[in-house]
């Protein structure tokens, strides 16, 4: 993969239930702590290293962030670090507690 990839919650949701993907929470730390995705990791300048040290290439990353937008560059940065296949959550944060809350699931 050279280029970074969309994903949609759904999609996102299936490949880390099927593949193993790990979730990375770029939002800043005090949106982290509120609140997060169970699971996901808070993906900071000092925790950046250890992400590309402890997920082998090939682990499928998908990058969080508030809406979507941020994660896209996150994402293009961790592919050009030797990660192989990365996704940017479409509609990020805010679309997983949306449909979270429609499907009426626990965050």
């Amino acid at each position: 993969m050279e280029q970074f990839e969309h994903i949609s919650v759904d999609d996102a949701k299936r490949l880390i239930n099927e593949q193993g993907a790990v979730l990375a929470d770029i939002r800043d730390d005090s949106a982290y702590q509120q609140s997060h995705v169970p699971g996901a990791i808070h993906l900071t300048n000092q925790s950046l290293m250890a992400l590309l040290e402890e997920v082998a290439p090939e682990t499928p990353v998908i990058v969080m962030c508030y809406h979507g937008i941020s994660s896209q560059s996150a994402a293009q940065y961790l592919l050009q670090q030797g990660l192989d296949a990365v996704y940017s959550l479409d509609g990020g944060y805010e679309a997983w507690v949306k449909q979270a809350d429609s499907n009426d699931e626990k965050r």
